[in-house]
């Protein structure tokens, strides 16, 4: 059945289209390496497996970072999973992609789930990758499939500049 294209399912195609960068591998083996997390204080509720981390916080794996001034980890009971949510003005997660280049995405809240390779990032959200960007209150990125959707708030729409290619980029 045909879907009429609204103005939320077209800036989601395009921004399918502006990120179809080779993230799936890089997203894949930056989970293999070790997790080093930095902070200014850290508190735990064992109780409930939340980890709290404040302060300047920084957390490592491979290639992939997050800036935050605050980081909360959840882990689950029944599964091997664990959730990052990251506050700040604006907290920050960045990865490199296997072609060497840098997709960023900031908010004043980022929600990473590793295990379902999803990064949901609300307040002043931000993506940018390779010069183009997208902007809404709103984005929810996979890492694994490459597909992104971004809304708008009440007030404002999606936003979503591209780069254009230089003539070396095709050589």
């Amino acid at each position: 059945m045909y879907k009429p294209f609204t103005k939320k399912r077209l800036a989601s195609v395009l921004v399918t289209a502006l990120l179809a960068a080779p993230l799936a591998q890089a997203a894949k083996i930056d989970l293999e390496k070790e997790i080093l997390i930095k902070a200014g204080r850290t508190a735990g509720d064992l109780k409930n497996r939340i980890a709290t981390y404040l302060d300047n916080v920084v957390i490592s794996q491979g290639s992939l970072s997050i800036k935050a001034d605050l980081v909360q980890v959840h882990s689950f009971e029944n599964k091997d999973a664990e959730t990052y949510v990251a506050k700040g003005e604006p907290a920050v997660f960045e990865q490199l992609l296997e072609d060497g280049s840098k997709i960023q995405l900031q908010a004043d809240e980022i929600r990473y789930e590793p295990n379902t390779y999803n990064i949901t990032i609300t307040g002043n959200a931000l993506l940018s990758q390779a010069g183009s960007e997208v902007r809404g209150s709103k984005i929810v990125y996979n890492t694994l499939t490459e597909q992104l959707e971004a809304e708008g708030g009440s007030d404002s729409g999606v936003t979503t500049i591209l780069k254009p290619k230089s003539k070396g980029d095709n050589e």
